[in-house]
């Protein structure tokens, strides 16, 4: 289970502190920049630990599916299509477009993988009904938690994004010193 811990090193615990937004209306707006930054990151991060938690969801619900109707076919031969057809679907999440990579990927794998422990989801067909259930319940319970910080560090983006449109929208900051501060141009 992911969790915060105050006054960690993590960006998760970072982003996640009490004392990140506190006093936000007294920040620079280059620190308001770079936590928003930051917490964008963290977000990216989290989706994509999200985005594999549902992939296993769905290896494993398939499996159980396939199971209970009798199917002939193996997972292997249907795994493209369990998994288009989560991406095809509805979706369930905030919907904010993200352009960062994420920063830790193999850790994430490595994450989703202990989850279960000496399951090994190579060999679906090979677990038992009782390995399978134990390890949709693992997996369903991560993805609630990832699911649940992920929301909050939203809210944390939410907040600082509002503290520098309102910035713009006062004249307190300008669009010219943005792109004085981004591309070293100079204002006109």
């Amino acid at each position: 289970m992911i969790e915060v811990r105050p006054g960690g090193r993590r960006r998760i615990d970072r982003v996640l502190g009490p004392g990140y937004l506190s006093g936000v209306g007294d920040l620079p707006l280059k620190v308001l920049r770079e936590r928003r930054d930051e917490a964008a990151q963290e977000e990216t991060d989290l989706s994509y630990l999200r985005r594999l938690l549902h992939a296993r969801i769905d290896i494993v619900r398939a499996e159980q599916t396939r199971r209970s109707s009798g199917g002939e076919s193996s997972i292997v031969d249907q795994l493209a299509t369990i998994l288009a057809d989560n991406a095809l679907g509805p979706a369930a999440g905030s919907g904010r477009h993200q352009q960062l990579e994420p920063s830790r990927a193999g850790e994430h794998r490595r994450h989703a993988e202990a989850l279960i422990g000496d399951t090994d989801l190579t060999d679906v067909s090979s677990l038992t009904d009782d390995k399978l259930a134990s390890a949709l319940d693992t997996y369903a319970r991560e993805e609630l938690s990832v699911s649940s910080f992920r929301r909050e560090v939203q809210t944390v983006m939410d907040t600082l994004n509002a503290e520098i449109a309102q910035r713009y929208q006062q004249g307190s900051a300008t669009v010219d010193e943005l792109l004085e501060s981004e591309g070293g141009h100079e204002a006109q």
